[in-house]
């Protein structure tokens, strides 16, 4: 212990002998640091030149012309002209004489700490073994970087190996990669496991004892092709298949972070996801709509743009605010990429991705073609069915005739009074011009007077003849103004024609009483009506135009009068709607009350008809230029990027200042090109991936270089290839997997089977089973198992869409506060795709088995198996409720004889009846612990919790 260093003479002595053994094992420490084989470039060499040289010689900087984050720079070398290595000879190398140097004038890095001795070691092996870098031909030529990784390749249907077994390419694909591996196949699964199967993995739900025991007695050959396409018909499989969809997206009801506000027309988006999926909407429909649908006329489908979480606290330092819509842009980009590309674009935001062909400059390429998208609320409109949009026609053609027999009468109310018919005073809330349809290419609003302070108006809409509101920045219009109110981040000129409404995004002059704003079309068009207001959600009354004219901007440049404020009655002079009548004769004052009355029900019924609403499907707005951030960090913009996509593959051709739907929607198209390489590939690898519970390749959104690489790659091209050719149809890909033998095969979990006997040489060359000798049994999902326990209980409520129910009580203060529920109802008993789903706070049961609370993308769940489970479905409120509820239905179906109750409970979680050694155990557990007791058992059993 006096080695510590109480005596100087002990503490020389320690040091000395430290000093003599760093001297002996730091040599034997850089001999075993040597890498062994190849150097990879990419793992092993840029992170060193990353940390140590990017600073100077990177995409900023290039000091002596050197620049060592790109391959091309690498081989240019610096403005000396000498090679910066010499393949083979490290000790003849400039770029190790420049890093072991101890000359000040020579050193790198010149100031700061030197490279630790295992990174010139990795340099140095690097060089030694031939420096070797991806993509050195194409960079020596002059080429941009690009990829010889699978993903990238072009699909390619290939030709399907040998005989096609029973007309399945699958099968054929399959088993061709089980004979490579000397494997042989299990033999098919009987009847009873094979119907409780495809309903678990398609519908997430058990079959009913009905449904498995008539496909268990049906022997005809066509008997399972009849079952699938009756589980594909079902609305049970929208349900399913959609919550797979809202992991892979984020999806969740709050706003997350420390308030955690409810989103509650979120659910919009949800239900669109559900029917898409069961009207197997194409698949490269259901991605444009996604990105672009508000262009579509599917305004829910834009629910996926902000889905993610939302921190509507803003910091008042504008740089944590610059910060924070970096992290919203940095969600948008990364959930795009990931779900339908595969690809990890996040990892370029701060610096080119050091395994993906992918440029930083992509990155914000990538966030420019989102930047104008905003997390809220906006009206959505209805896709009306062919029947409804005729309606919808007449009715509207029905209520201009009216409004016109209804301004004929006011005008005869006017000339009986010796005056002229004034329209209704304005009001801060909306107001309509309409007037005779002029050519215009700008719209002009000068205020001359209004009832106080500065003008403000929160959105001016311009109509074409077609009813489209031609004014949104979204669509390419510009707004201008004599000035804006400055300090006042609420209050800015792009809020004038940013498509949202209310004091909270509005424009306010920057003069009392007196002010214009101009909004500049994206092409000259007709118009007809015009609508504007102070205040649309009706807070504020202050700040209104009471005196004012609009102007339309014709071709020869000249200005011309559309509407005034001089045909309105006096601001603050209200009128009832029908006060006009009384100055008419007898009758015509009936005859205009019936049809201001015949207006109002015909108004009612196209409201009523359009069905129109608010949902959590995010705002538009034209965006400012997009720079790349040196290090990801505003603070720090560099040159101007344009919308665009990933170099290598592509480009769209868009120019900074490209109005901000056309962004989204050229990007939409792109992604959904017959010859994107990656689309089609991650769709059918997410399909099988679902119904096998591991994807051809195993990292479901992540095809990179970093991912795994596909078990069957001639099988997931031809799936993409196949999954294209049908028009996109997800439907089709999943017939063609259900009715494959790898689908049907045993899972050897249960009796021996034909093929058994080679079960124990498989095991060990595959014992995960990716290669499809068996059907793997796989744990089913905290919602499937909550799914089944109330089917079983028979008190699964089925009705679908609308506002979730809420698993928590909710306790709103100035954060929101969720407590698990103890009490549950046939509210609580619907299918848990329809719970209001919370972020940071998990169910007490099921979150156990792994259900997140769509805070991240989870595009593979995880599968933990732990005590906690157990104790959960044997103790917890909702098991013991439902516990009570399935013995009452058990006495009512089986009366109470203990052995038929027993047979009834098999029957209804198992799909079959109990063997004699199960139904004598059954019986001794009801009449030793009773019947409640025994259905928490049996929901503890593997037979219910597993597909197999």
């Amino acid at each position: 212990m006096t080695v510590v260093g109480k005596s100087g003479v002990m503490r020389r002595v320690w040091w000395g002998t430290m000093i003599e053994a760093n001297r002996l094992i730091l040599p034997l420490i850089a001999a075993v640091a040597v890498p062994c084989g190849a150097v990879d470039f990419v793992k092993e060499v840029q992170p060193v030149l990353e940390a140590n040289c990017y600073d100077c010689h990177g995409e900023d900087k290039q000091k002596n012309g050197l620049r060592l984050d790109s391959v091309a720079g690498i081989l240019k070398g610096s403005d000396s002209g000498e090679p910066l290595f010499v393949r083979g000879s490290s000790g003849e190398s400039l770029l190790i004489r420049m890093v072991t140097s101890t000359d000040p004038k020579h050193m790198m890095p010149p100031k700061g700490e030197r490279l630790k001795a295992e990174e010139v070691v990795v340099l140095k092996a690097w060089i030694d073994g031939g420096a070797a870098m991806p993509g050195e031909k194409e960079a020596a030529a002059g080429m941009p970087l690009k990829t010889d990784h699978w993903s990238f390749q072009p699909v390619r249907r290939p030709e399907v190996p040998g005989v096609v077994a029973g007309g399945s390419e699958i099968d054929a694909f399959v088993g061709a990669k089980l004979k490579e591996k000397g494997m042989e196949a299990l033999g098919e699964a009987d009847r009873r496991t094979l119907v409780r199967r495809v309903y678990q993995v398609m519908h997430g739900l058990p079959p009913s004892p009905a449904e498995s025991e008539a496909f268990v007695r049906d022997e005809r050959p066509e008997a399972w092709g009849e079952l699938v396409e009756k589980v594909l018909a079902s609305p049970r499989r929208g349900e399913r298949w959609a919550r797979h969809w809202l992991d892979v997206v984020r999806y969740a009801d709050t706003n997350g972070f420390e308030t955690n506000r409810e989103r509650k027309t979120a659910y919009h988006y949800r239900d669109w996801v559900i029917e898409s999926i069961n009207e197997d909407k194409p698949y490269d429909q259901f991605v444009r709509e996604q990105i672009a649908g508000d262009a579509l006329g599917v305004d829910a489908a834009t629910g996926f743009l902000v889905a993610g979480a939302y921190d509507i606290v803003k910091s008042p330092d504008p740089n944590l605010s610059l910060m924070q819509r970096q992290e919203e842009l940095a969600d948008m980009v990364s959930t795009t990429s990931t779900a339908f590309m595969g690809l990890t674009m996040g990892c370029a935001r701060c610096h080119n991705h050091k395994f993906d062909p992918v440029l930083q400059k992509d990155y914000y390429a990538m966030q420019a073609v989102f930047a104008g998208v905003n997390h809220g609320e906006r009206a959505i409109r209805r896709e009306l069915g062919e029947e409804e949009a005729k309606r919808m026609e007449m009715l509207r053609t029905e209520a201009a005739g009216l409004r016109e027999v209804v301004a004929g009468f006011r005008q005869k109310a006017a000339a009986a009074s010796g005056g002229v018919a004034k329209r209704a005073a304005v009001n801060a809330r909306e107001n309509e011009e309409v007037f005779a349809a002029t050519e215009v290419g700008a719209v002009r609003f000068t205020i001359e007077a209004c009832s106080g302070a500065e003008p403000c108006v929160d959105e001016l809409e311009i109509y074409d003849e077609g009813g489209k509101n031609v004014a949104l920045a979204s669509g390419g219009a510009v707004a201008k103004a004599s000035g804006s109110l400055a300090g006042y981040p609420i209050h800015k000129l792009e809020h004038v024609n940013d498509g949202q409404s209310g004091n909270a995004r509005s424009w306010i002059a920057d003069t009392a009483g007196k002010a214009w704003v101009e909004v500049v079309l994206p092409a000259k068009v007709k118009v007809k009506r015009i609508v504007w207001g102070r205040d649309r959600n009706g807070q504020f009354g202050d700040r209104v135009a009471t005196s004012y004219r609009f102007e339309g901007l014709g071709a020869g440049g000249e200005w011309t009068v559309l509407a005034t404020s001089e045909d309105r009655m006096p601001f603050g002079g209200q009128e009832a709607p029908d006060a006009f009548v009384a100055k008419l004769g007898a009758g015509d004052a009936v005859a205009a009350r019936e049809a201001l009355g015949s207006l109002a029900a015909v108004e009612a019924k196209v409201a009523a008809l359009s069905g129109a609403a608010s949902g959590w499907v995010g705002t538009f707005s034209q965006p400012g230029r997009t720079h790349r951030l040196y290090r990801g960090e505003p603070q720090q913009p560099r040159e101007e990027v344009a919308p665009d996509v990933v170099t290598v593959m592509g480009t769209l051709g868009m120019g900074v200042d490209e109005p901000e739907q056309e962004r989204r929607v050229k990007f939409a198209r792109w992604l959904t090109g017959a010859e994107h390489p990656l689309t089609a590939r991650v769709m059918v690898n997410r399909i099988w991936h679902y119904i096998f519970g591991q994807g051809i390749v195993s990292t479901p959104s992540d095809f990179g270089l970093n991912g795994a690489r596909p078990t069957h790659p001639e099988l997931l091209d031809w799936l993409a290839d196949e999954f294209v050719r049908s028009g996109w149809s997800v439907k089709h890909v999943q017939r063609l997997i259900l009715r494959s033998a790898a689908f049907r095969r045993s899972s050897g979990a249960g009796e021996p089977v034909a093929g058994d006997a080679g079960s124990e040489k498989n095991r060990q060359v595959d014992a995960g089973g990716e290669y499809l000798w068996r059907f793997t049994p796989r744990r089913l999902e905290a919602e499937a198992i909550r799914d089944a326990m109330l089917t079983v209980s028979g008190v699964l409520e089925m009705s679908g869409g609308g506002p979730g129910f809420y698993l928590m009580d909710v306790v709103e203060e100035n954060v929101m506060h969720y407590f698990a529920k103890e009490k549950f109802g046939p509210a609580e008993f619907r299918r848990m795709v329809y719970q209001f789903r919370i972020r940071q706070t998990t169910d007490s049961v099921f979150s156990s088995f792994d259900c997140p609370d769509g805070g991240q993308v989870m595009p593979k769940r995880s599968r933990s198996n732990t005590p906690l489970q157990a104790l959960n479905l044997f103790n917890s409120t909702f098991v013991l409720g439902q516990a009570g509820i399935l013995e009452e239905r058990l006495r009512k179906e089986a009366g109470a004889d203990v052995g038929a109750q027993a047979e009834r409970a098999f029957a209804l979680f198992y799909n079959r009846a109990p063997d004699a050694w199960e139904r004598e155990q059954s019986v001794a557990m009801i009449e030793a612990e009773g019947l409640g007791s025994f259905c928490r058992a049996l929901y503890n059993s593997s037979e219910f919790l597993f597909v197999f």
